[in-house]
């Protein structure tokens, strides 16, 4: 009788991993690339408003958010239940997501709403920056998802008051300046991304966070030579952050490549553009192998992560050439 009992329970716990199985799958599929410039036209349309400039970067933000709560399984980052809670790589690519929606948030915040330092926060950005910023893991009290929907709100309400001709309270300034200091958040985003893939082989670096202060003292003592390895299980982590947040990018730097037209032109700037959106959209290209191999530089196997850091490590280098051109006069 108890055997019975006991075979009974080994084929339903077998079903449900099966069952648990297929849709795990089904929720790791990444979000294909939106043609932000379409989806804000069309927006636009529907809104029987004209398309000013901040609009599509504004949706191109709204569109992150949306791709996070509402793409096959939803939210699955402070998820408590199975399958989710045994997912990995899409919370951390969720997550990658997450930094790049907070950075660019905080810089509508503080740079591109106001025209100098003086000038007053805008509102509804006000309320949107911290609600991004609540824990990517919160699933209570409050949840997640539910603040980051109000982050969404906000930004709608934004952009709302943006496309309206009658309504002055909105204000985005496509200044140099401006672009300037999202692309500086941009930079370091992704010097730490390509510091993190690349640590997928272990080996000797030398320590630079002391780079340019010799007159300074650090608190405690620094070490000439670090040792850095990412951990075997945490290989496909670091990969799956780097897709979500270089996926990200490629969304915004396409809103941007709209907004800062003008801009990107005086500066004979476009092509330098163009440049990182090219070297992003190779990081989105299909991952053929069923896991993510960690092979040595020059061995037998691939090594995914250093593949990805290529990319990313380019698309860096043409951000700082960006950012040289726009600081010129």
């Amino acid at each position: 009788m108890y055997k019975r009992y006991w075979k009974s329970a080994a084929l339903l716990i077998g079903f449900l991993f099966v069952v648990f199985y297929f849709i795990a799958v089904w929720w790791s599929g990444e979000p294909d690339v939106p043609n932000v410039e379409s989806v804000a036209k069309q927006q636009a349309q529907q809104d029987q408003v004209v398309m000013v400039p901040g609009y599509t970067s504004t949706t191109a933000l709204v569109l992150l958010i949306e791709h996070l709560l509402d793409k096959p399984g939803g939210y699955l980052s402070n998820d408590v239940t199975p399958p989710g809670i045994f997912m990995d790589n899409m919370p951390n690519w969720e997550f990658g997501v997450l930094e790049i929606a907070r950075d660019t948030a905080l810089a509508m915040r503080r740079d591109f709403a106001r025209s100098q330092s003086q000038s007053t926060e805008d509102s509804d950005l006000t309320a949107a920056h911290p609600a991004l910023n609540i824990s990517h893991t919160s699933w209570m009290f409050p949840a997640a998802e539910d603040e980051y929907d109000k982050a969404r709100k906000s930004l709608l309400a934004y952009r709302s008051r943006l496309a309206d001709p009658a309504d002055f309270s909105a204000q985005f300034y496509t200044r140099a300046d401006n672009l300037n200091e999202w692309l500086r958040f941009v930079e370091k985003r992704l010097g730490s991304v390509s510091q993190a893939l690349s640590a997928s082989v272990g080996r000797d670096r030398i320590n630079i966070d002391m780079l340019s202060e010799r007159y300074e003292d650090p608190s405690t003592a620094i070490a000439e030579l670090q040792f850095n390895q990412t951990s075997w299980w945490k290989i496909d982590d670091v990969f799956y952050h780097a897709r979500g947040t270089s996926w990200a990018l490629l969304v915004m730097f396409k809103a941007v490549e709209v907004d800062f037209a003008d801009v990107l032109e005086k500066k004979n700037a476009t092509v330098g553009l163009q440049q990182i959106i090219r070297e992003l959209e190779a990081t989105q290209e299909a991952l053929w192998s069923p896991m993510v191999l960690n092979g040595s530089g020059f061995g037998m196997l691939a090594n995914h992560s250093l593949v990805m850091a290529n990319y990313i490590s380019r698309a860096n280098a043409a951000v700082i050439d960006l950012r040289e051109l726009l600081n010129q006069g």
